[in-house]
């Protein structure tokens, strides 16, 4: 068994990522990170650009070519919040429609998890996540 922490969870990462993205360009027609995004702004309607590119961890211009796929593509709406340099985020019918398209999938993914690993070791991988989200 491969006990390099770091590389495995880097690789990790980037393999389900992979297949996550794969199976919601298929089933959704849409990104994973334009889901994130979605879901944040579905949460916070009218959140502005930048609180999203703070909690999707994307610079400047990487969250505004995603702002303007995502409103091509009709899942939200960019309003005016009096501030040229700020703008805020809503989401469309289409794109809330969208995230209640992917809590299936969501579900699915963690019912995989839970297939495999017992739920004291699914507690202990959350506690590892979460020292890693809040330590570095």
């Amino acid at each position: 068994m491969d006990k390099r922490l770091f590389f495995l969870l880097n690789m990790a990462q980037k393999k389900l990522f992979r297949h996550v993205d794969g199976v919601v360009e298929r089933e959704l027609d849409a990104s994973v990170t334009q889901l994130a995004a979605l879901m944040m702004i579905c949460q916070q309607p009218g959140c502005l650009q930048k609180d999203l590119a703070q909690a999707l961890e994307l610079n400047k211009s990487a969250v505004t070519g995603l702002v303007t796929r995502m409103e091509k593509n009709g899942l939200l709406q960019r309003g005016s919040t009096g501030d040229a340099r700020a703008v805020s985020l809503f989401p469309t019918e289409s794109g809330v429609a969208k995230t209640h398209q992917l809590k299936p999938l969501i579900q699915q993914l963690n019912d995989r998890f839970a297939e495999e690993f017992s739920d004291a070791e699914i507690e202990v991988v959350l506690r590892f996540l979460n020292f890693i989200l809040h330590t570095f």
